[in-house]
C-alpha cells in the first residue's frame, strides 16, 4: 500500500557526491524497515544501505565509509548520501520498504514496496 518515489540521481565524476531522496506516501506504521538497493546491467539487485524503526543501520562492505542512510520523519523521506563515488557505483538505485517490521535487512526478499528507481552514473 505504501508508495515510494526516488529522486536525486544523475551523472558525476569519480570522487564526487550525490544525495538520493525517497518520498514515502500512505505510510501509517511505526514499525518498518527501509533500504537502498542498486542494480547494474547483468548483475543481481544488491542491498547497499538499510535502516529500521529501531534505529539500526546496515551497509554493504563496498560502500561502508562512503554512503550514509538517513531519514526525515517529518518529511516522510529517506536519504542516501553518497560520497567518494566510484565508477563501480554506477547502477539504478531503488528505495524499498517493508512495514510492520523493525528488523534491519539488506536482503531484497525482505522488502515488499519498491520505488521506480533513479539512475546514478559515475565516470572516471
Amino acid at each position: 500500500q505504501a508508495q515510494l518515489v526516488e529522486s536525486g540521481g544523475g551523472s558525476v565524476q569519480a570522487g564526487g557526491s550525490l544525495r538520493l531522496s525517497c518520498v514515502i506516501s500512505r505510510y501509517t506504521s511505526s514499525r518498518y524497515r527501509m533500504a537502498w538497493f542498486r542494480q547494474a546491467p547483468g548483475k543481481e539487485r544488491e542491498g547497499v544501505a538499510a535502516l529500521s524503526s529501531r534505529g539500526t543501520t546496515a551497509y554493504a562492505d563496498s560502500v561502508k565509509g562512503r554512503f550514509t542512510i538517513s531519514q526525515d520523519n517529518a518529511k516522510n523521506t529517506l536519504y542516501l548520501q553518497m560520497n567518494s563515488l566510484k565508477p563501480e557505483d554506477t547502477a539504478m538505485y531503488y528505495c524499498a520498504a517493508y512495514l510492520l517490521n523493525w528488523d534491519v535487512s539488506l536482503d531484497r526478499n525482505d522488502y515488499r514496496y519498491w520505488g521506480q528507481g533513479t539512475q546514478v552514473t559515475v565516470s572516471s
